[in-house]
């Protein structure tokens, strides 16, 4: 059923004229009368006979004007409630440094602009978010890795999330100008766990060079490598957001160490053929300012 027909119908019912009805409605007489005809063989049913110049509705015809009259108004209705706001469930996949040192203001930001979403984080892995992406299992993505090409899922980068390789205060590497990956040979290290996408670039980075080292602990918490780092127990190679905090107290150093190997970058991912609502729309352009403020606290760059 066409809307298009609905509305001809309802307006020739009120002015008892198809061609003051196509006037009102900008179309000629003859498309007019050719939505009524369709509702006439849709139904089955006349819905208008003329009596001399009068025209009126059948039987049949007042039954449909109500109900076509309800009909358009729930339209309208829901149009204007998807206008004023949006429900329902958006699902993210994201890692857990992301989650706890730079979603949490976005998502803030968002509830409040959208209070009737249910908004649903799920911290997993970097290969569990692109694998439930494909199957339409979550609606978006935020990930930290290398740049992202895949030809279902569009990656957008939001910005360089820079990699700082941190130690105890007083580590013998301190001092150094700048570290390559030679200097690190026998260190002990803290590592994330083995699905972290920067542990498997940095530990490659190291196999390359021929580098030994020993992993003394591995953790799914950022916080337990900072706490074991920071009582010498090993270097970590952490984002820089998860430390900013302990490097400004002192409590962790930044050793003079980057290559371009372990380059990554804060994306976001979602499906090509995902729709994006408004809901969805707003929430990139959250990340996208987000991304762009500058971290409190920030520690420059090693030189």
């Amino acid at each position: 059923m066409d809307f298009i027909c609905i509305r001809s119908f309802i307006e020739v019912a009120r002015c008892h004229s198809f061609t003051k009805a196509a006037e009102n409605l900008g179309y000629v007489q003859s498309s007019v009368t050719t939505h009524i005809q369709k509702l006439e063989q849709e139904y089955g049913v006349i819905l208008f006979e003329r009596f001399g110049r009068s025209m009126r509705l059948t039987s049949a015809g007042e039954q449909l004007r109500d109900t076509f009259e309800q009909i358009l108004a729930l339209y309208e209705s829901s149009k204007q409630l998807i206008s004023r706001s949006a429900k329902g469930h958006l699902d993210i996949g994201t890692i857990e440094s992301l989650f706890s040192f730079f979603l949490p203001p976005v998502f803030h930001q968002f509830r409040r602009g959208y209070p009737e979403i249910n908004l649903q984080v799920h911290p997993i892995t970097e290969t569990q978010i692109l694998q439930l992406i494909r199957a339409g299992e979550i609606d978006m993505g935020v990930v930290l890795d290398q740049p992202i090409q895949e030809e279902d899922i569009e990656a957008i980068k939001l910005r360089e999330e820079e990699l700082v390789l941190v130690a105890s205060p007083g580590h013998s590497l301190q001092h150094a100008v700048q570290i390559c990956a030679a200097d690190l040979n026998g260190q002990s290290y803290i590592a994330t766990e083995h699905t972290c996408t920067y542990r498997h670039a940095f530990e490659r980075l190291l196999g390359r060079h021929g580098v030994e080292y020993d992993v003394h602990h591995e953790f799914g918490s950022i916080e337990a490598i900072k706490q074991c780092v920071s009582y010498g127990l090993g270097i970590g190679l952490l984002p820089r957001i998860a430390v900013v905090r302990e490097l400004s107290e002192g409590r962790l150093i930044r050793l003079p160490f980057s290559h371009p190997d372990i380059t990554f970058y804060t994306q976001i991912v979602i499906h090509r053929k995902k729709w994006r609502d408004p809901a969805i729309r707003h929430l990139i352009e959250f990340l996208h300012e987000a991304a762009g403020r500058d971290d409190e606290g920030a520690i420059p760059r090693a030189q």
